[in-house]
């Protein structure tokens, strides 16, 4: 917990929380990102299923073959052979891992592998395909992971089917996953609806949320959003305003004006980088209108923004909400903070984006325009207003309690949010102002500071500052000086010498792992996928996108684990998905969704978790601070490898499982940036 953090109290166990480094939410450098961890970890620069699946989800959750994986005999703590448990693009990377644990709560295991392995279609039975596995370095270990690894290359496997991969020898085989054009459709529309399940202020219908996760609408009680009042005059009544919709942050209900922010350019991104493979059958209250789902849910997101802006331009920084399992259920007062200057410039960006986007649908014109005159208007006060701080939950500013993570930055936060918005506000206006800015400023960045380094925990800015590359208007200059350092970054020691040597056996490699590191790797997927984007550097797109599909196959299950680190996903094929994850609504001990296993319903599908995590630590004191603590720290993720410093648990305080399995806005707007990226 970072110091500016309360200790959660046996009523509210969402005060607590640091900065999450990883969210990456909002898509900014290290200083910027969301809800959760502490900064200092990051490197240095140097059950029932909901509406019924569609788009071909069915094959999957009802395969007439469905097979179960086979484990040797020594391999009872982790699986031999994994997979990404949902499949491959037929003309991409396929690349199986076979593990022998040597270090982590597995190393009792071990796994000889066999000399051939062969992939089976899982209908037929048929062996399609055979290869040797090929020894990881020689043979060596990993540091990160702890394990010795063999990777068993079945690229040459293209037609479409339902496939397994077996090792006669050791008697083992991987959990089954088909190959198909459409493999990721499925999961895509898991990815957007878990948006709808992060509504605040809107009734979830059976019908449309699934009987299990049926729920009334949250937090439109008395004094609550639609009568939020100051943090610091919660008996004013003079300082009500209506604050109601947008999304849960992450595990808690907060709302964080510049995180949301960066969720929305994240998904707006995604949305106009793929226009056309979005579609309506999201099963949310507005689907069969004209528009996409996507854009539905990105409108609901903006509506709540504008919300938050003052006549001036200011943006309210933070609305702190009460919580409570179902969210329903939540009676206590809604506070909001007053504006300051990073959720304003983010603001802007935000604004400035969505202009541009909705601006260019049929029949949301008006709309697009209301999104522009509100960017310029966040752009002129930020500008007149350029220092302006405001830290929730923080004693120098009398905010204990309101909100969990710090949702303020610092100088170099601003200046990225302030960069990010020049940016986009350029593109849409094409006033020479902004551009100026962008020629004026963008050495001051740490991808020219650093030494083109080029970091997914600065991938908002980075992603930005690519985007702007790619403008017609740019200056010629700013614009090739911008290239040739990404392409060089691209091409450093933890990037593309990483992918080229497979200096991660699981082939997606990270400097460090930290709190929220699997929104880092959707992050450095992304980067990949920015040089295929932008037609960046020598390597072609094919090759750029293959590395970034290994951080995707990571996500769902090439990982020490085995694990797809979404939840409640069987129903769409996975073998062994997350059961449990830190959410006020789907807490600790609840009957309901406390896990998909035990009970009644479990938490819905499609919500990606934190990620191992090293430098999780139990709270500070225990085991004497309380009896919850038990007598050690929980192993895992204690004492682990990096990779393996993972368990599905969600225990509120003192075992703050937050800090590992908790979900964010984030690390899903990152992660459907990826995925999208590979559905067509």
């Amino acid at each position: 917990m970072r110091s500016g953090d309360t200790k959660p109290s046996s009523n509210n166990p969402n005060k607590r929380r640091a900065f999450l480094l990883a969210t990456g939410a909002s898509l900014l450098p290290i200083s910027l990102i969301g809800c959760g961890g502490s900064s200092s970890s990051a490197p240095a620069p140097g059950a029932a299923a909901a509406a019924p699946p569609a788009d071909g989800a069915a094959t999957q959750s009802s395969r007439s073959a469905r097979v179960e994986a086979a484990q040797s005999a020594s391999m009872t703590l982790g699986p031999a052979i994994v997979v990404d448990q949902f499949g491959y693009l037929p003309g991409f990377d396929k690349v199986a891992v076979v593990r022998n644990p040597q270090a982590g709560y597995d190393a009792a295991d071990s796994f000889t592998p066999g000399t051939l392995y062969e992939v089976v279609d899982a209908v037929s039975n048929a062996v399609v395909y055979r290869a040797a596995p090929v020894a990881w370095h020689d043979g060596a270990t990993d540091a990160s992971s702890g394990d010795q690894a063999w990777h068993v290359d079945f690229s040459a496997v293209v037609a479409p089917g339902q496939y397994f991969i077996r090792d006669k020898m050791g008697n083992a085989s991987s959990a089954p996953f088909r190959i198909g054009a459409d493999v990721y459709r499925p999961l895509l529309r898991a990815a957007v609806r878990y948006f709808y399940y992060q509504r605040a202020g809107i009734a979830k219908t059976a019908q449309l949320a699934g009987a299990g996760w049926a729920d009334a609408a949250s937090h439109l009680g008395p004094l609550q959003d639609r009568q939020a009042r100051l943090f610091s005059a919660p008996g004013d009544a003079s300082t009500e305003r209506d604050v109601s919709g947008g999304w849960y942050d992450a595990g808690d209900f907060n709302k964080y004006t510049r995180w949301h922010a960066g969720y929305l350019i994240d998904l707006l991104h995604a949305f106009a980088d793929h226009p056309g493979i979005w579609g309506k059958d999201a099963n949310i209250p507005e689907s069969g209108n004209q528009h996409p789902d996507l854009l539905d849910e990105i409108k609901w997101g903006m509506d709540w923004l504008i919300k938050m802006q003052e006549p001036s331009g200011a943006m309210l920084s933070i609305a702190g909400l009460a919580h409570a399992s179902p969210p329903s259920a939540a009676t206590g007062q809604t506070l909001y903070g007053p504006p300051n200057t990073s959720a304003t410039l983010a603001s802007a960006g935000a604004f400035a984006l969505g202009a541009r986007v909705f601006g260019a649908r049929a029949g949301l014109a008006s709309y697009g325009n209301g999104l522009k005159i509100r960017a310029e208007r966040a752009w002129n006060w930020a500008l007149a207003n350029p220092n302006v701080l405001f830290k929730n939950n923080d004693p120098a500013y009398n905010s204990q309690g309101l909100g969990a993570g710090q949702q303020e930055t610092d100088d170099y936060g601003r200046l990225g949010h302030k960069l990010a918005a020049a940016i986009y506000l350029y593109q849409l206006t094409g006033k020479a102002v902004y551009n100026s800015f962008v020629d004026a400023q963008y050495r001051n960045t740490h991808l020219f500071e650093y030494w083109n380094y080029v970091s997914p925990f600065e991938a908002a800015l980075q992603q930005a500052l690519m985007h702007h590359a790619s403008l017609p208007g740019a200056t010629p200059a700013t614009a090739a000086a911008l290239r040739a350092a990404y392409i060089t970054g691209m091409d450093g020691t933890d990037h593309w010498s990483a992918m080229r040597a497979r200096t991660d056996p699981y082939l997606a490699h990270l400097q460090v792992y930290t709190w929220g590191s699997n929104a880092i790797k959707s992050h450095e997927g992304n980067n990949f996928a920015a040089l295929a984007q932008y037609g960046l550097g020598t390597r072609g797109a094919a090759a750029n996108l293959n590395a970034a599909s290994h951080y995707l196959h990571y996500l769902h299950g090439v990982n020490p684990l085995g694990k797809v680190y979404l939840s409640n996903m069987g129903a769409l094929g996975a073998a062994n998905s997350v059961d449990q994850f830190y959410h006020t609504w789907f807490a600790h001990g609840s009957v309901k969704w406390d896990s998909v296993k035990d009970s009644t319903y479990g938490p819905p599908p499609g919500f990606l978790v934190g990620g191992p995590n090293p430098g999780y630590h139990w709270e500070n004191g225990c085991p004497a601070v309380h009896p919850l603590c038990g007598t050690q720290s929980p192993t895992p993720p204690t004492g682990q490898p990096p990779q393996k410093s993972y368990v599905d648990f969600n225990d509120s305080w003192p075992l703050n499982s937050w800090e590992v399995t908790e979900n964010s806005n984030g690390y899903q707007s990152a992660y459907i940036r990826l995925l999208s990226r590979f559905v067509s």
